[in-house]
């Protein structure tokens, strides 16, 4: 691929014209990309607030609580 790409090739960049090699435009845009991947991820992560334990936590881990029967007759006619 590298070896397809060594001729140049001409860009506009906020209306300047720049003729640069094909080869040196993909490595900039590839490691642009990757950079901002990164960046973006990592702001995502940040981001979130740690969620603290409440009283809710225990009412819907207990499993005497849970309503296993969720369907209503009528689905259950549908689905049969």
């Amino acid at each position: 691929m590298l070896l397809q790409n060594t001729g140049e090739a001409e860009f506009t960049i906020l209306f300047l014209p720049l003729t640069v090699p094909k080869v040196a435009a993909l490595t900039s845009v590839a490691v642009s990309a990757f950079l901002l991947g990164i960046l973006v991820s990592r702001r995502r992560r940040k981001s979130q607030p740690r969620r603290e334990e409440s009283d809710d936590d225990d009412y819907l881990n207990d499993s005497n609580n849970r309503r296993t029967d969720t369907l209503s007759d009528e689905d259950r006619d549908y689905i049969s």
